[in-house]
């Protein structure tokens, strides 16, 4: 009997195990978010923008994974959804924005917009229409942002005029479809794999191009090429 009970005490530990990780994983992806934002901003404080940038970029992929997980797994719940919130808020606000160079009373100011432009975003994002968004979502202006800072070596007039038109984007009140892309067609799922694969060859500038293109043609063709369909 006491090895039966052993082997029933060893089954409920595997089963209460297993409910913690299915509960827990898109949250650890929304954490490990977050923790690529906190590095980003490290990152920009010590000068190494190059870095940061592609930090940004590793949370855009982890930002794109976690709400699949948590709905593959139906661990959808409201505390993910403030982890995911909080995440987005550092790494596509606050990290984001810090790649602007602050040399000026109005650098500083663009610097706010854009955090408290991602903060409505966020708090506000929901068009009331199904597996759509209102207006550019915070992450694919991150993606730009990142991008142009690695392609222009951080030239600052580039950069705030991207940022101005990303802030326009996402106040617009255009429609941008869900981007579910780990759960929609084949194409998509490569697409996130050669996301991947990029930041694997992170040491070549230029494969910051593949993330720009991708997030350019969510912004030109967001009904055509990204709605999702199963």
């Amino acid at each position: 009997m006491v090895w039966m009970k052993r082997i029933l005490a060893q089954q409920r530990l595997h089963i209460q195990l297993q409910e913690c990780i299915r509960k827990n994983a898109a949250n650890t992806l929304s954490m490990a978010n977050m923790l690529m934002g906190l590095s980003s901003i490290l990152c920009i404080l010590k000068g190494h923008h190059y870095f940061a940038s592609w930090l940004l970029l590793i949370g855009y992929l982890l930002d794109l994974a976690d709400g699949a997980v948590a709905r593959q797994l139906n661990a959808c719940s409201s505390l993910g959804a403030k982890l995911d919130d909080f995440a987005d808020f550092t790494t596509f606000g606050i990290a984001s924005a810090l790649l602007l160079p602050i040399h000026s009373v109005l650098d500083g100011l663009l610097v706010i917009c854009y955090i408290m432009t991602v903060f409505t975003r966020l708090c506000f994002f929901s068009s009331g229409i199904p597996f759509m968004y209102r207006g550019l979502p915070c992450a694919y202006a991150s993606v730009i942002l990142a991008c142009t800072n690695l392609l222009s070596r951080g030239n600052l007039l580039i950069l705030q005029l991207t940022a101005i038109l990303m802030v326009l984007l996402m106040v617009d009140k255009g429609l941008y479809p869900h981007d579910k892309i780990l759960e929609s067609q084949s194409w998509k799922k490569l697409v996130y794999a050669g996301g991947i694969v990029m930041i694997l060859c992170s040491s070549v500038p230029s494969a910051c191009v593949y993330y720009l293109v991708w997030s350019a043609s969510y912004i030109l063709f967001p009904a055509a090429l990204w709605s999702y369909k199963d």
